[in-house]
C-alpha cells in the first residue's frame, strides 16, 4: 500500500524542475568574471520560465495565472533592458523558448476564462520575440535575422496554443458530459423513488385505511401487517438498490453487485402482488411473441409503465374490481403493445398524464418522454362501458 503524501506526477515534476534549475545555473560559473551578472540574469529568466513549465499548479499560495504571467514579465523585460554580450543570450536562447512553449500550452489548457487570453496571449509574445534577443544584438545581422528568427519561432508557438486549447476543448466537453450524466442520473433516482417506493407506500397507505375499518378478526389484523411489512421492505430493497447505482463502483463500501434491472419477466410477479394487497382481481398476459423482441432498457420502461398505471388505478380508482395487464405483438408486428386496463367505475377524468400538484414524482409524463426515447409511444384515456386504459407501444428490435 502507498502511504505517499504526494502523487507520484507531482513528485516527479518536482524532481525535473530542480534538475533544470541546476543543470540551467551551472554554466553561469563557467562564464567571464566580468559577464557573470548578466550570465546570472539570462539564466534566471531561463530557470523561471522551466520551472513554470514542470511544476504541478497551484503551489502553496501561487496561482498558475501569477506563474504564468510573472514569466512572461520576466522575459519581456530581460528582452528590453539586457545590454550585455550578444554570445550569452544564444547559450540559454533554446532552453528558454522551449520552456516557453511549456508554460503557453499549460496556460492555454488550464488558465480560468477571463485571464486564458491575456495571460496566454502575453506568453506567447515573450516566446516569439525572444529570438530578437540574439539576433537584434548580433553585429552586422541584418534585418532579415530578426524578422526569420520570428516567424519561425511564431509557428511553434501558434502549434502549441492550438493544442492546448484543443484539449481545453475536450476537457469542457467531458465537464460537460458528466453533468448530463449526474443530471440524468438524478432524474433516474426521482423516476425510481416515484415508480418504485411511492407504489409501496401507496399500498401502505390504503392497508392502513383498510386496518381501521371496524369489525378486523385477529386473523386478518395479523394478515395486514404482515403485507405492510413486506411492502415497507420492498421499498427498502428499492431504495437500497436505488443508492447502490449511485456509489462509486471503487468504493469499498460497495459489494460490487450490479443493480437487476426490472423486465418483462418480473410483471407477473408484480401484478400477482398488486391483485393480493389490493383485493381485487388482476392478470397478466404475456405472449410468447414478445419473448426477446425489446432490448433491456425497453423492457425496463415497460416495467416501469405497468407499475406507475397500477399504482394510479390505486389512487384514484379505489372503486375498481378488475384490472388487466396484456403484451403482446403490435397490430404491425413490428412493435410490442402494453395495454392495462381497468374497469374503475365511470369513465371520469384522471389525472394521469400531469403531475398532481405536490407530487414529487415524475409520473406518466417522465414515462412519455423514456418511451418517446426508444421511439415509442405512450398514451392513456377511458374505455367504454367503464374504466381507464393506459397503452405504450415501443418498437421491437432488429432481429
Amino acid at each position: 500500500m502507498r502511504t505517499d503524501s504526494q502523487p507520484r506526477p507531482a513528485r516527479s515534476r518536482r524532481v525535473l524542475a530542480v534538475l533544470a534549475a541546476v543543470v540551467l545555473l551551472a554554466p553561469v560559473a563557467l562564464a567571464h568574471p566580468g559577464e557573470r551578472g548578466a550570465a546570472a540574469l539570462i539564466a534566471l529568466t531561463a530557470v523561471l520560465a522551466a520551472v513554470v513549465a514542470s511544476l504541478p499548479w497551484p503551489t502553496g499560495r501561487i496561482t498558475p495565472t501569477a506563474a504564468a504571467g510573472a514569466v512572461a514579465g520576466a522575459s519581456l523585460l530581460v528582452d528590453l533592458l539586457y545590454s550585455g554580450p550578444y554570445r550569452l543570450p544564444g547559450f540559454w536562447l533554446p532552453f528558454e523558448w522551449l520552456a516557453l512553449l511549456g508554460v503557453v500550452f499549460r496556460a492555454v489548457r488550464r488558465l480560468p476564462d477571463r485571464w486564458v487570453g491575456p495571460v496566454g496571449g502575453l506568453v506567447g509574445l515573450a516566446a516569439v520575440v525572444l529570438p530578437l534577443r540574439f539576433a537584434l544584438r548580433t553585429p552586422q545581422g541584418g534585418p532579415a535575422g530578426p524578422v526569420i528568427g520570428v516567424l519561425l519561432s511564431l509557428v511553434p508557438v501558434l502549434g502549441a496554443a492550438g493544442a492546448g486549447l484543443y484539449l481545453r476543448i475536450l476537457d469542457a466537453r467531458r465537464e460537460r458530459a458528466v453533468a448530463a450524466a449526474r443530471r440524468e442520473q438524478r432524474l433516474e433516482v426521482a423516476r425510481g423513488l416515484h415508480d418504485f417506493v411511492a407504489h409501496e407506500i401507496t399500498g401502505i397507505v390504503l392497508e392502513a385505511q383498510a386496518g381501521q375499518l371496524p369489525g378486523q378478526e385477529a386473523e386478518e389484523t395479523a394478515a395486514l401487517l404482515r403485507r405492510l411489512e413486506e411492502a415497507g421492505l420492498r421499498a427498502l430493497d428499492s431504495m437500497d438498490d436505488m443508492v447502490g447505482a449511485l456509489r462509486d463502483p471503487q468504493d469499498d463500501r460497495s459489494t460490487g453487485a450490479p443493480t437487476r434491472r426490472l423486465g418483462l419477466a418480473d410483471l407477473p410477479e408484480l401484478v400477482t402482488r398488486f391483485g393480493t394487497t389490493g383485493g381485487l382481481r388482476a392478470t397478466v398476459e404475456l405472449t410468447p411473441e414478445v419473448s426477446g423482441r425489446l432490448a433491456a432498457e425497453a423492457e425496463a420502461t415497460v416495467y416501469a409503465v405497468v407499475l406507475e398505471a397500477l399504482t394510479n388505478i390505486r389512487r384514484h380508482a379505489p372503486q375498481a374490481t378488475e384490472v388487466t395487464v396484456l403484451v403482446a405483438p403490435a397490430d404491425d408486428g413490428s412493435a410490442v403493445r402494453v395495454t392495462v386496463t381497468d374497469n374503475g367505475g365511470p369513465a371520469v377524468r384522471r389525472p394521469l398524464l400531469r403531475r398532481r400538484p405536490g407530487s414529487g414524482g415524475t409520473g406518466l409524463p417522465g414515462l412519455t418522454a423514456r418511451a418517446a426515447a426508444h421511439g415509442g409511444t405512450l398514451t392513456s384515456g377511458p374505455v367504454t362501458p367503464a374504466g381507464w386504459q393506459v397503452v405504450c407501444v415501443l418498437p421491437g428490435r432488429q432481429r
